[in-house]
């Protein structure tokens, strides 16, 4: 066995720098994960015409959605691990002129610093939730997502999935990797341990890949009543180099198709990226 790689989700998310920012908008299928997931805050969010909203950007990375929020109205709080990601988000909210809106901290999801029932709404988007691989620390981490919520408040959390996980390593990775699709398929772990044990080269951040009904499972344990389950690419699933280079037509027709699946189960559970839309 090698050595073990460093995947710490911190660490990992302070190199990974602006191309945390730039990956929302770096080709159709990650527009689609974002364009997607702001249709349902969009539709679910309270009204911030009649009434000041205070909205939570937990895991909130470099603020693509922080700024979308704020742009929409909203007083948001962001909150991440990462030091540089609260930087860029800072850094953006100012150029796009909703500094004042914007409020960024660094902060575990696993321990967030805020009192409860603070926030009328709560976000948990791009899968920062994946990346709390142990179980009862993801528990630890949901249970904070609906302590910080008022009562009923919308929450929206998006996670990894775990199909994704496995089509990626057969699409991209097959001969380095091949090792790491037997225990990923039983329990959704991508760990150090394993990547040292089954693959060579180095690893991405350490996350857990999830199955539909886990995911809600896992939100029902914690106290959320989930309205709706999104399957937020699904069928582009892993397909961005080939929509990159695909016209424009086609790539509207795939964006539609997209879009009449997206709440669709077995859509969802093929999903690089599943939403769940819940109340606290």
């Amino acid at each position: 066995m090698t050595d073990e790689p460093d995947m710490d989700p911190r660490e990992y998310y302070d190199e990974f720098g602006e191309r945390e920012w730039e990956r929302l908008d770096r080709d159709p299928v990650t527009r689609m994960e974002f364009e997607n997931t702001t249709d349902y805050l969009a539709e679910h969010l309270p009204d911030a015409e009649t009434r000041a909203v205070r909205v939570l950007d937990a895991g909130g990375g470099a603020g693509r959605y922080a700024l979308w929020l704020a742009e929409q109205g909203y007083d948001v709080t962001l909150a991440d691990l990462s030091a540089e990601q609260v930087r860029i988000a800072r850094e953006k909210a100012a150029e796009r002129g909703v500094g004042e809106r914007v409020t960024a901290e660094q902060a575990d999801l696993r321990e967030l610093p805020f009192e409860s029932d603070r926030f009328d709404a709560v976000c948990c988007l791009g899968g920062p939730l994946s990346h709390v691989v142990d179980a009862d620390e993801r528990a630890t981490a949901m249970a904070e997502l609906r302590r910080v919520a008022t009562s009923q408040a919308p929450v929206f959390v998006s996670v990894i999935g775990r199909f994704a996980m496995l089509r990626d390593i057969l699409k991209s990775n097959l001969d380095d990797a091949h090792g790491l699709l037997a225990p990923i398929t039983a329990d959704g772990d991508y760990t150090a341990e394993r990547v040292a044990e089954h693959a060579d080269g180095e690893g991405w951040a350490e996350c857990h890949g999830f199955r539909a009904d886990e995911f809600e499972r896992e939100l029902e344990a914690a106290g959320f009543e989930v309205e709706t389950l999104v399957g937020l690419e699904n069928v582009a699933n892993r397909m961005k180099r080939e929509l990159e280079a695909a016209d424009e037509e086609a790539v509207a027709d795939v964006r539609e198709v997209v879009r009449t699946l997206r709440e669709d189960r077995t859509a969802v559970d093929f999903s690089e990226h599943m939403l769940a839309v819940c109340r606290a």
